[in-house]
């Protein structure tokens, strides 16, 4: 359920598909910690759970973190789905300001302008993702199953599988964490979205 508009109106609407078995696990998006713990009261009252959230998460977009949602979700053995994991490619290594973004694209005009204070957090990706032999995109794919979540990453060839399944069994440090979120603490970036809110606004 992408829709967060109203809970009170579209959750209830899930319970007689669920009664009937026509759907077995609901996850929603984009919804904010309260918006969350209401779609959970609204299904427990029937007898029934949230099973998966996903939102957006990565190195810049700690936001669900910080307004207690992973730590909720953890709680009550709710599957959170990180998605932008990469940032459409920002945090991949491929991009920096001697090879940005097509100027002309939506994630130029988004990134692009972004890139000059990305460098220390993409060097240190590079020197944490060194010690498990790792790339810059794996890495930033590590940092979020650190987290306990499951990165939502887009496949095109093999060799991006088998490199999703290489990070799978991979353990950061949490000197290693630290080090990476510290980093990325020093940019200003912001890449929430203007189709979503910013989950810390918990009052919404």
């Amino acid at each position: 359920m992408h829709n967060d508009d109203d809970v009170e109106k579209w959750t209830p609407q899930l319970i007689p598909l669920l009664k009937s078995g026509q759907i077995k696990h609901i996850g929603i998006s984009n919804h904010t910690l309260p918006e969350i713990k209401r779609v959970q009261a609204i299904l427990g009252a029937a007898g029934f759970k949230l099973d998966a959230v996903q939102n957006h998460l990565s190195l810049l977009d700690r936001t669900s973190e910080q307004a207690g949602i992973l730590a909720y979700c953890h709680q009550q053995a709710i599957t959170f789905f990180a998605y932008m994991v990469l940032e459409q490619g920002a945090l991949t290594g491929k991009y920096d300001v001697d090879h940005p973004f097509p100027a002309d694209s939506a994630r130029g005009k988004v990134y692009n302008p972004q890139l000059p204070e990305l460098t220390t957090l993409i060097q240190q990706l590079k020197a944490v993702g060194a010690k498990h032999d790792l790339s810059v995109a794996q890495t930033a794919m590590a940092w979020a199953l650190s987290k306990g979540t499951l990165p939502i990453i887009g496949v095109t060839k093999v060799h991006q599988v088998t490199e999703a399944a290489q990070v799978a069994v991979t353990n950061l440090s949490a000197a290693e964490v630290a080090t990476l979120e510290a980093a990325a603490a020093k940019t200003t970036a912001n890449t929430i979205g203007f189709w979503k809110q910013d989950m810390r606004e918990t009052g919404k």
